[in-house]
């Protein structure tokens, strides 16, 4: 029988590991000893394979953490094969710890957190698995989870793992077509959701063929509708019924599929990621190897289940033991979940840290030229490291109130942090903060911090569940040869590799060469020691009309730090720029200026709000180094901010730019008509 496309980038993967790791000799710069811990100690991160590519171009680059071998098990537990024996260590090594917790009363109010143990979930992971056999649900098909973070979604999980199901995380704001996509595409049988979400899926029921049964959390049985298209019942009496017909575990295999992760994307239908269990253990294995916890940490659960960001961080809680408490499922309400929870570790994305520098720079600018000198003096002296507790005390101890004033572990990932945002977060929260990157089709993490790693500004050495390289992208410039350090597009091979795109083989090759290795589409440039820095994106260039290409996400990323700039997206040529202000700002501005204005978006308007907002942004465009053409030479502003409601975000919140473009078309070409008739050498400028 014929070797399918996939299977033959299987059999590549696994025969250039075996070759790179049976055959390494010290032949780089960077390497030294091998087999020495020298590097993780050091300033090399990475080590450099001797393996010659077909092309002879390109390093590949394997963490000095594991520079013999790539990490596909945890080391202390090769046993660990799957997320359900994972969940059976945690249980057997934890069971009477504090596991899922949440505020929420059954009579609506909110008080502290009450703890399930990671026995107590254990009960109710075999009860629902066994309440899905009970229903007929056979090993293998997919199962829908149709809510926002919280205990049962946890459970479900487990369940499904136990008894070999494949997860599918429904995103709660993908909006109902993709919904229905989604459900149809993987023949999704059962589904998981809350009564919000149960009147979407009912309003299509008839639509959605292969669902059999629907499982609503939150409610009892006398509440639910009647409908006669397929079974109805509450999560409480599906656990009834599993418990009172226990059934035996079904253990899957590290090659079988654990999850099927839908991409909502930026453009397009959404894109199923075949993740196995292998592949979610392997990129969890890595992690560890990187960074250790401990049962006594805590964490807030806020970032969607949904992505895989959150969802690796729960197998990794897992596996430590840790307490996971869930947020109210309401954003505005976060600082009072982490007021009560102080947590230890705090996982969040550039948008809600951009959010919290601006918050405290502007509370300092604001609170009078003593505080202000007294905090520029601890900053700086902190920075140097030539302080002590006092500077605590006095200054940053309220800041770390913030998120509940015992964080010790604090990450980012989904896209860029700003150098300047990482290192204030740093002193201003004195703790460990790291930088990772990676994509669904990694299965988490490709790349992160090194302990002992001071440079800001990337994100860090591979991890050790995989190998990565960077490919010339000709078109951008970019090539191996770059000085003063190599760049182009980030390719990733190793065990932390999805298997391809649901139902999609032409997708899927697009994305794998015939080495199996994984093009991400990300452009980066190693820095030395082997570090990785994100600069572009493949898709997220176009050229002006003199030749030079723009990265919107680079000049974004340096705009965030503007005060009045709660989000930004700059589109076309020239350049010009949406801007969704920060209110509290604005308005202040405006009190300060004498401006009297009936509501935001009238203020939004005045051109003397646009001039202000635009002459921040170039003094921060300077600070940032942006190149002439770089600079928006004209700014919209807009009162409500991109989200996933309008349509302008993605569930990631990562901005869906073909639609901000139609969204503010009006808004583009009035911007470009101004700036035309003041400059009449910009009416010939390209459009995007």
């Amino acid at each position: 029988m014929e070797e399918s496309p996939a299977q033959r980038r299987l059999k590549a993967i696994h025969c250039h590991l075996i070759d790179t790791s049976n055959d390494l000799h010290s032949r780089s710069p960077i390497q030294h000893n091998l087999t020495s811990s020298h590097f993780v100690h050091s300033e090399a991160y990475s080590v450099v394979l001797p393996e010659k590519l077909q092309t002879g171009k390109w390093n590949v680059y394997r963490s000095a953490h594991s520079p013999l071998k790539l990490v596909s098990g945890f080391p202390d537990h090769p046993e660990i094969g799957t997320l359900h024996d994972n969940f059976i260590h945690a249980v057997e090594t934890f069971r009477y710890c504090k596991y899922l917790g949440t505020r929420n009363r059954v009579d609506g109010t909110v008080g502290d957190y009450k703890w399930m143990t990671y026995g107590e979930a254990s009960t109710a992971r075999e009860a629902i698995g066994s309440g899905l056999r009970y229903h007929g649900l056979p090993k293998g098909v997919c199962v829908g989870l149709y809510f926002i973070n919280r205990p049962e979604w946890m459970i479900v999980d487990h369940a499904c793992s136990a008894y070999s199901y494949i997860s599918v995380p429904l995103y709660d704001t993908l909006g109902p077509d993709a919904v229905k996509y989604v459900v149809n595409h993987a023949d999704i049988q059962a589904i998981f959701c809350l009564p919000e979400t149960l009147n979407t899926l009912l309003n299509f029921i008839s639509e959605i063929p292969s669902v059999q049964l629907i499982v609503v959390v939150g409610v009892i049985d006398e509440q639910l509708p009647s409908t006669s298209r397929v079974k109805l019942i509450s999560y409480l009496k599906l656990l009834s019924q599993g418990h009172s017909s226990l059934q035996p575990f079904c253990p899957p295999k590290p090659d079988d599929i654990a999850t099927i992760c839908y991409t909502s994307g930026t453009t397009g239908t959404p894109k199923g990621v075949v993740l196995t269990h292998g592949n979610l253990i392997s990129s969890v294995a890595g992690f560890t190897v990187k960074n250790k916890f401990y049962p006594s940490d805590i964490y807030l659960s806020y970032l969607p289940l949904a992505h895989i960001y959150e969802r690796t961080n729960q197998i990794v809680l897992a596996y430590y033991g840790i307490a996971v408490g869930f947020y109210q499922g309401d954003n505005l309400k976060l600082m009072d979940d982490l007021a009560v929870l102080k947590p230890t570790i705090f996982c969040s994305v550039p948008r809600l840290y951009n959010r919290i520098y601006a918050g405290i720079t502007n509370s300092i600018n604001t609170s009078g030229t003593l505080r202000q000198r007294l905090f520029t003096a601890a900053y700086n002296s902190k920075k140097q490291a030539m302080m002590n507790g006092m500077w605590d005390r006095l200054v940053f101890n309220k800041m770390k109130e913030k998120l509940g004033g015992k964080v010790r572990f604090m990450a980012s990932a989904a896209s860029p942090l700003s150098p300047d945002v990482m290192d204030f977060l740093k002193v201003c929260f004195g703790c460990r903060i790291v930088e990772g990157y990676g994509l669904t089709e990694t299965s988490g993490m490709t790349s992160g911090m090194d302990e002992g790693d001071d440079l800001t500004g990337h994100v860090g050495s591979p991890s050790p569940a995989c190998e990565v390289k960077l490919v010339d992208v000709p078109e951008m410039n970019y090539t191996s040869e770059d000085q003063p350090y190599p760049r182009g597009e980030i390719c990733v091979r190793g065990p932390i590799v999805f298997q391809g795109y649901y139902k999609d083989e032409v997708q899927t090759r697009e994305v794998f060469d015939d080495d199996g290795w994984l093009h991400t589409g990300d452009v980066g440039l190693w820095l030395p020691g082997g570090r990785l820095k994100i600069i572009d994106r493949k898709k997220n260039i176009f050229k002006l009309a003199q030749g030079e290409y723009v990265a919107t996400e680079k000049i974004e990323n340096v705009y965030a730090k503007c005060k009045f700039v709660a989000q930004c997206d700059s589109l076309k040529s020239c350049l010009v720029a949406v801007v969704a202000v920060d209110p509290d700002v604005l308005k202040g501005w405006a009190s300060s200026e004498g401006i009297k204005f009936e509501n935001l978006e009238q203020l939004c308007n005045d051109p003397r709000a646009r001039s202000a907002v635009l002459n921040d942004m170039n003094e921060v465009g300077k600070e940032g180094q942006l190149r002439g053409f770089e600079f928006a030479k004209a700014v919209t502003l807009v009162p409500e901010p991109f989200s996933v409601e309008n349509g302008l975000l993605t569930p990631t919140f990562k901005i869906k730019r073909p639609q901000a473009k139609e969204y503010f078309a009006k808004a583009i070409s009035n911007m470009y008509a101004e700036l035309s008739n003041s400059d009449p050498t910009l009416q010939n400028t390209s459009r995007m």
